[in-house]
């Protein structure tokens, strides 16, 4: 087993910017569960500050939940898809105004926003409306001996942390646990680079009967027969490689989200489960207590 090349040093880095949000309620404010009950729940965007990566996925009384810190710039400009097309899993972040200036944090997922981990002092002070400056690294990142495999949001640092080696001519990949395709749905319609995919949940006994309802924000996932190159799509022989970066939801259709990494068509990634293959313990994040 060996470490392959990577082209690492010719990565540009730069620096993107966006503000904390606020969080958002859907207009008509009901979601509703798949039997027709409706109910408000908290979720995406904004500070939150009881879920943290590494914890679960399922359980809470939310939907969408995202851990950490949700940051955005204007959605009508080309600063906001800087921010998402350049930022990658594993970059640094700081926030730049506010009680919190000066702390530093990490880039742990992208949804409908950026999201960032700060530790448990920072977190406290930080504000809707704070700005955090991602430095960004990672777009355009390559293994020159595996040219098939596309990388969509990795970083240098997430890559190297993953402990990923090549064996017998193909890449090995630690997942937390595999997916079945078949559970794949929102997001199979939107580019790959720069929104997740969200499992399909509502067949609880499903869940508990794969293991899939002990998912953990920050795991590892693989996925058999995915092509994520541009959208994600069934492709036999293909697989991928996605992080979990957002928590369950009571929406038909949608469960937690899953945000692609690493694709291939050509049979160059294989992966095989470890339960710690988590980017909590693999990037030494804090987790919530």
């Amino acid at each position: 087993m060996t470490q392959p090349a990577t082209n690492e040093t010719t990565l540009v880095e730069m620096a993107v910017a966006g503000s904390v949000t606020t969080p958002s309620v859907r207009p008509g404010q009901y979601i509703p569960w798949p039997d027709g009950r409706a109910t408000v729940l908290p979720g995406m965007f904004g500070v939150t500050y009881n879920v943290r990566c590494g914890d679960r996925a399922f359980g809470w009384a939310g939907d969408h939940v995202e851990p950490g810190v949700s940051i955005d710039d204007d959605a009508d400009s080309g600063r906001h898809h800087a921010l998402h097309y350049l930022t990658c899993i594993g970059n640094d972040a700081m926030v730049t105004s506010g009680m919190a200036e000066g702390a530093r944090g990490i880039v742990i997922g992208e949804h409908a926003r950026i999201l960032v981990q700060f530790d448990d002092d920072a977190h406290q002070l930080i504000a809707p409306g704070d700005r955090i400056q991602v430095m960004t690294q990672g777009r355009g990142f390559e293994l020159p001996d595996f040219p098939a495999v596309e990388f969509k949001k990795m970083s240098p640092r997430l890559y190297h942390s993953l402990g990923i080696v090549v064996e017998d001519g193909k890449l090995r990949v630690p997942v937390a646990m595999e997916l079945p395709i078949r559970i794949m749905g929102s997001g199979a319609e939107l580019n790959s680079e720069y929104v997740d995919q969200d499992l399909m949940s509502g067949d609880r006994g499903l869940m508990a009967e794969l293991g899939i309802d002990r998912m953990k924000l920050g795991d590892l996932i693989g996925i058999r027969h995915a092509d994520h190159h541009f959208g994600r799509s069934y492709r036999e022989g293909a697989a991928s490689i996605a992080l979990c970066i957002h928590g369950d939801s009571i929406m038909t259709g949608h469960g937690p989200g899953i945000l692609t990494l690493m694709t291939a068509t050509d049979g160059s990634i294989d992966f095989h489960v470890d339960p710690d293959a988590n980017i909590a313990t693999r990037l030494n994040l804090e987790a919530a207590q």
